[in-house]
């Protein structure tokens, strides 16, 4: 396959920026001494300013850890969050990849939650109504389980290749096998020969680095099948930093998106922008693009005026310090409360959002138990601090007097599952 993209009949190479910006950092000299500062992998044109930092935590969030020591002693790395000073963009600027797993350990499925689902079919419907994908053929990167793919195949005839190296077999219907083939590997340049109609990408953008590396393989994996429809989703980033969402922030993310950046990501990588919109709660950033011939693309979404965007974030980044501080001490005193008063608390999910949470107020002894309704995840430690994850069928003998709530947005299927088991302890949510 040819890595170059034709416009008005001649080939040309999209690599030049790669090439003429090879370097990831760029020096600056001022009075006699030399400050360097990471080049932004999203525009490659801004500059990183670290606003903040956050040491030794668990490189892997969703790793199944066999026993409380391991889990303690699971590899640690710094996060340095940067915010680019053109894009908006922020990202781990200490992220080092060799440092994380995705294998048959990795679990993520947010399958077995009825809310989830319903986000999941509804989601999979208007996409194949919106783009008519029937009888089509899809590629979806990082499809962890597959469940997406599935529906999206199922729903509308069509057929798919899904890529993730944490894939399991067991985990799929074998009729699947007619219409799907699952490959346990990394999307990379060597698969650029796969072709789709539609290319999908769920919360897996946010686990890349250089992501106008990435954008770019995609790109050229497409050259000039300019009809092919691209979605992304991922972790809505102003969201997280305007609600001080600190359980959102951990060592797989190391890239975050608000609607500016994610924009500029693509229309660097010529890409001509639909819509970008956000979906379950304004938990997820999705964007719909089509690929384009120009040398870069364009933003034909009005749903939102990317210079505003730009300066709320700005905005909002420089708050984020303080207002990190008085949540933390907020969780902190509600732990340390429970503790002097014997009060039993649990924490319901096991996912990076407890991770994070559980290691960022350092939590020893004031809980004893993560909750979690994933079957898979049961008998396993938490990564850091090793608490054991249980079924929600532990509580009855338990009987904690408060359960947080990783996620709102399961608030209620939380407290039905809590009164079918005659619970009806207090509950706080993230």
């Amino acid at each position: 396959m040819d890595p170059r993209l034709r416009e008005d009949d001649k080939w040309i190479d999209i690599d030049y920026q790669v090439a003429i910006m090879n370097e990831k950092t760029h020096t600056t000299m001022i009075m006699n001494e030399s400050i360097q500062t990471t080049l932004c992998p999203n525009c490659e044109i801004g500059a990183m300013t670290v606003f903040h930092e956050t040491n030794s935590v668990p490189t892997n969030s969703c790793i199944l850890l066999d026993t409380k020591e391991e889990a303690i002693e699971y590899p640690k790395g710094n996060i340095s969050l940067g915010h680019c000073d053109c894009c908006g963009f922020i990202s781990n600027t200490s992220f080092d990849e060799k440092l994380t797993e995705y294998s048959g350990r990795y679990e993520e499925t947010q399958g077995f939650s009825e809310t989830f689902n319903q986000f999941h079919k509804q989601l999979a419907e208007r996409l194949i109504e919106k783009h008519e994908l029937r009888d089509k053929k899809i590629i979806e990167i990082g499809c962890g389980k597959g469940e997406f793919l599935v529906l999206l195949c199922e729903l509308g005839q069509n057929t798919g290749i899904g890529f993730d190296p944490g894939f399991s077999e067991e985990r799929v219907d074998p009729s699947t096998k007619n219409k799907i083939t699952f490959i346990k590997d990394f999307y990379s340049e060597k698969y650029t020969d796969h072709h789709g109609d539609f290319l999908c990408c769920k919360m897996t953008l946010e686990h890349i680095h250089q992501t106008a590396d990435f954008i770019k393989t995609v790109r050229r994996s497409i050259a000039d099948r300019i009809n092919t429809t691209i979605f992304f989703q991922i972790p809505n980033a102003e969201r997280i930093i305007e609600s001080c969402a600190f359980e959102d922030i951990y060592y797989e993310h190391c890239s975050y998106f608000t609607k500016a950046s994610l924009t500029k990501l693509f229309t660097h990588c010529q890409f001509d922008v639909l819509d970008v919109t956000t979906e379950y709660d304004d938990q997820y950033l999705t964007i719909e693009a089509k690929p384009t011939l120009e040398k870069s693309g364009s933003n034909l979404c009005s749903s939102f005026n990317y210079d505003e965007d730009l300066a709320n974030l700005q905005s909002l980044v420089s708050n984020f310090p303080k207002a990190l501080e008085n949540k933390i001490s907020y969780w902190r005193d509600i732990l340390s409360t429970h503790k002097a008063e014997a009060k039993k608390l649990v924490l319901w999910g096991s996912g990076s959002k407890a991770v994070s949470f559980l290691t960022t107020l350092e939590v020893d002894d004031e809980l004893e138990l993560v909750v979690d309704i994933n079957p898979y995840k049961h008998g396993y430690f938490m990564a850091g601090t090793g608490h054991q994850i249980v079924a929600p069928e532990a509580l009855i003998d338990y009987k904690p007097a408060t359960v947080i709530v990783m996620n709102a947005i399961y608030e209620q299927e939380v407290r039905k599952s809590l009164a079918d088991m005659g619970l009806y302890p207090e509950i706080l949510s993230l």
